[in-house]
């Protein structure tokens, strides 16, 4: 009996040219030549039925940029040249689409755009032509999209517009201002019937027009903001204080980074959005609030890719003494970016086959400010994100968490959909 050929996935990266996603593009490469092992990726050891395999996943995407990513990956000097020389040519031959921009939601990052398209219909209607040909030309089975452009400044979630999925076509009709690129790769992926993941702090599946939207069509979702640095230590760090009863007085935490990330940030309203993710978790771990945590991100070219992140920490201990702990980490802001960026496109290429829509809760450990529904406080602590997550992976159920919708519950709603997916991309 012959085996049943590889299932082959497509990821569509919102921002392929920037140095996440090229880290991303060289690092699958150098896994198919066998190059390397699987240090980093945290399901490489996962025995799921469904999960796509590594060296069948294939890149393409949009950016503001035009370069090859073999040219970006050397400007963004991640990777080592000897490293980029291992894959050279195969990233040679990757260019990005046109991507859809807005200069009024990212002031520091520009470059080209999606030429003569002018309302947010035709920009939509691009992007969906862009993933139904990848899917075409490149006999995938299946697509995910998956954010990765810089952020956009923060935008009112409670706006009238953004309230249900009909207040919001009316928006797209009207070419409202408020709408910014995020929201428009988001509904173009969700209306293609394709799962969509967004990894950054820019708002975009987060509303509610397009949480619901998702649910009806029983298209996976999952963000915002990917957790991979400072916060994902905060979050290991400030559950065991709490269990040990060490009251947290102050939290000081700072970065300093170089690279377009830290560009996009250096903009005010930029930082406004990252710094809203990241300054609501230590609160919803603790279980009250500190009063002097404070976060600061600090754009400084010389660094580059290689952030560094320092946190001090005041805390009172038995007998009302005061203690310090502090936290210097020096990371490489891709690397460790990038291969969550593959586990989070292969967790949601696994749902859409197992039928499940709408806001995926239990991929929360991989994010900042985890999507919920119905209002639902999201868990930050690491420790719980993640049982919640592997049980999910190897049940298809949350294991204990107050997810809103049942698995069943999902799969039903994927049902009643199935029949407007017919003719979906994904």
């Amino acid at each position: 009996m012959s085996e049943l050929p590889a299932r082959r996935l497509g990821v569509a990266i919102v921002g392929l040219g920037g140095a996440v996603a090229t880290t991303v593009a060289a690092g699958l490469e150098m896994i198919r030549r066998g190059a390397v092992d699987l240090s980093g990726l945290p399901l490489a050891d996962a025995t799921t039925a469904g999960l796509a395999d590594y060296k069948n996943i294939k890149l393409a995407g949009w950016d503001l940029y035009p370069d090859d990513l073999a040219s970006a990956v050397r400007q963004h000097g991640v990777l080592a040249p000897a490293e980029l020389d291992l894959v050279r040519t195969e990233l040679e031959s990757v260019r990005p689409w046109p991507a859809i921009g807005n200069i009024k939601f990212c002031r520091n990052v520009a470059g080209r755009e999606g030429a003569n398209l002018t309302s947010m219909r035709d920009q939509i209607d691009s992007l969906k032509d862009d993933l139904r040909r990848f899917k075409d030309e490149g006999g995938l089975d299946s697509l995910v999209v998956v954010h990765l452009a810089s952020t956009e400044r923060l935008v009112d979630v409670t706006l009238p517009q953004f309230a249900t999925p009909e207040a919001f076509e009316m928006a797209l009709d009207a070419d409202d201002a408020e709408i910014g690129p995020a929201m428009l790769y988001a509904y173009a992926a969700i209306t293609s019937g394709i799962p969509y993941g967004n990894f950054t702090p820019s708002v975009s599946s987060d509303i509610p027009a397009l949480k619901e939207l998702a649910r009806r069509r029983g298209v996976p979702i999952a963000g915002k903001d990917g957790k991979t640095g400072q916060t994902l230590v905060k979050t290991v760090i400030a559950p065991a204080l709490r269990g040990r009863a060490l009251k947290v007085d102050g939290w000081y935490s700072t970065n300093i980074l170089g690279n377009r990330d830290g560009l996009a940030l250096d903009d005010p309203d930029s930082l406004a959005s990252k710094l809203d993710t990241k300054g609501s978790v230590l609160d919803s771990i603790l279980g009250y609030k500190v009063e002097n945590h404070k976060v600061f991100i600090h754009y400084y070219p010389p660094r580059g890719d290689d952030k560094e992140a320092w946190d001090n920490i005041d805390f009172t201990g038995f007998l009302g003494h005061r203690m310090q702990m502090k936290i210097n980490f020096l990371c490489k802001d891709s690397i460790l970016a990038a291969p969550l960026v593959i586990e989070i496109a292969r967790c949601l290429d696994l749902a859409r086959q197992r039928g499940q829509g709408g806001v995926l809760e239990e991929l929360g450990v991989f994010f900042k400010a985890p999507l919920m529904t119905n209002g639902a406080e999201p868990e930050h602590a690491w420790p719980e994100q993640e049982r919640r997550f592997r049980a999910w992976l190897e049940n298809g159920a949350a294991g204990g968490s107050k997810a809103s919708d049942s698995v069943g519950d999902r799969a039903g709603q994927s049902l009643k959909a199935a029949a407007a997916s017919l003719a979906d991309v994904g």
